[in-house]
């Protein structure tokens, strides 16, 4: 006799009240195991693989996909005794032994204990592979004034021309090469260096100037069309390699949009997708917080060209060799920093309670679009990473965001949030605040601009910030000391050592 069980949706994400279907993962008559992922939900926070808490074969799926479903509802049934050889107080078991709320937090704790372990393998690797002071320090070298932390006790040592030393190639180019000692098979998969890539991109003829420009944009020389002399790469030719990948991942995103949301209507000039999930969540939080916190915004262009020449010297060194150095790691790290010297700024309007929460850590949000709309994951516990940390966080963040494989703990919790405008080209922007902070920073793109320096104009490398905050907290006065203070710190990172 069939003995029928079925799987209730469970809170998947910290009380939130329904999940959408996003696809089946089994079909009516499938023979199931134990904790065997069977469907993908996608709540306002998360999308998650849920594991069915009984073994049997499948007699039923209760809603067809794209359909919202409120916790604590059927979605599955499953026979757990279709051949009759299971006894009453077996199947009994199997049901009570496997409550249906923490398998995927199970998942999710071992996927967190997976990176942690995997974290700590990176940076023992690392740590292992430092210099000595007395190594980098050699007799006669120079000193590069660097804000602590900022190259967490690494400072590559300069003979009189400016070459980089202790086994260090001077030319950022050939130091992706480097790596056989640094234990890259105990790396995550995300900070592996592709030597495909970097083989092909050896191969393409560039100036060294362009090569540098194309490093900063993130595009492989391999991706570009040479239009140059004796088929050399030009500056153009990265831009219209830049504005191909773009064009490319805004289609994508598009298409995995339209994929993720299910059945829609389409006419001929016109498609319609329902508004849940992420998007939903989204869109509500934005409207809260415009209309509950009083924003300003203001705006402070800075000279980072000496970031920038610091940024190529660690990213040319076999210390930084295996992690993305972007800029916005910088970013991180100056915000980071002006926290420490402004915590009010990282503080939290409580309403109920009627305080402010100021807080003495820093939960780093950085804001990603993703198929399914916009999501802010925060790195915990920022303050106490260095800057190759933070470079590594914010990678595997972001890859995580981009797959939807994001956990509620990711999206909670955050103090400050970054968002990177700059990637799509835009100058700056007046970002609304992540509900529940108190303020947010717009990094914008990093263009060659004509500066007037020491008197004289000439080419720097300069960006703009956008800094909102939430007026009932904040005033004019503490925003424009934070702003100025992260601006100071990606002109000249040495003025870390005066915080």
């Amino acid at each position: 006799m069939p003995k029928i069980r079925e799987f209730k949706l469970p809170d998947v994400g910290e009380g939130l009240p329904d999940g959408d279907i996003v696809k089946w993962l089994v079909a009516v008559g499938d023979e199931v195991i134990l904790n065997q992922p069977v469907v993908e939900v996608e709540t306002a926070k998360v999308t998650v693989e849920l594991p069915t808490p009984f073994a049997g074969v499948v007699t039923k799926l209760f809603y067809e996909v794209g359909t919202t479903v409120e916790v604590g509802a059927p979605i599955l049934a499953v026979d757990i005794d279709p051949h009759g050889a299971v006894a009453d107080s077996e199947a009994e078991k199997s049901g009570a032994e496997m409550l249906v709320g923490p398998g995927p937090k199970i998942a999710a704790t071992a996927r967190r204990a997976r990176k942690t372990a995997a974290s700590r393998s990176f940076r023992a690797t690392q740590d292992a592979a430092r210099p000595s002071v007395q190594e980098t320090f050699a007799s006669g070298a120079e000193r590069v004034a660097i804000a602590p932390g900022l190259d967490d006790g690494y400072r590559p040592a300069l003979d009189a021309g400016g070459t980089g030393k202790a086994g260090t190639p001077s030319d950022p180019s050939s130091s992706t090469g480097a790596g056989s000692a640094t234990g890259i098979e105990d790396l995550p998969e995300e900070l592996r260096p592709r030597k495909e890539q970097v083989a092909s991109t050896d191969r393409m003829r560039a100036k060294p100037p362009v090569r540098r420009y194309a490093r900063d944009r993130g595009i492989d020389l391999a991706a570009c069309t040479p239009s140059g002399p004796d088929d050399t790469v030009t500056r153009k030719d990265v831009d219209a390699a830049a504005q191909a990948q773009h064009d490319e991942q805004s289609q994508t995103r598009t298409e995995a949009f339209a994929a993720s949301n299910g059945p829609h209507q389409v006419d001929r000039r016109e498609e319609r997708f329902p508004i849940r999930g992420v998007r939903r969540a989204t869109a509500a939080a934005m409207v809260g917080s415009a209309f509950t916190a009083p924003h300003v915004t203001e705006f402070l262009t800075v000279d980072i060209t000496h970031m920038m020449k610091l940024r190529r010297k660690l990213t040319a060194s076999t210390r930084f060799a295996e992690v993305k150095l972007s800029p916005l790691s910088f970013v991180a790290r100056a915000v980071v920093l002006a926290l420490g010297k402004y915590p009010m700024v990282g503080s939290t309007w409580d309403e109920q309670a009627q305080e402010i929460v100021i807080h003495h850590y820093v939960n780093l949000g950085i804001a990603a679009a993703t198929p399914r709309g916009l999501v802010v994951p925060n790195i915990p516990d920022a303050q106490a990473k260095s800057i190759s940390d933070l470079a590594a966080e914010i990678q595997s963040v972001a890859s995580t965001a981009r797959a939807g494989k994001l956990s509620a703990a990711q999206l909670t919790g955050g103090t400050f949030t970054i968002s990177n405008v700059g990637v799509f080209g835009v100058d700056t922007g007046t970002p609304i605040i992540n509900p529940g902070e108190s303020a947010i920073l717009a990094f914008g793109q990093i263009r060659e601009m004509p500066w007037v320096h020491k008197g004289k104009v000439k080419p720097r490398e300069v960006t703009t910030l956008g800094l909102s905050f939430d007026h009932r907290i904040i005033d004019g006065e503490l925003g424009s000391r934070f702003l100025a203070t992260v601006g100071e710190l990606l002109a000249d990172p040495s003025r870390a050592f005066t915080l």
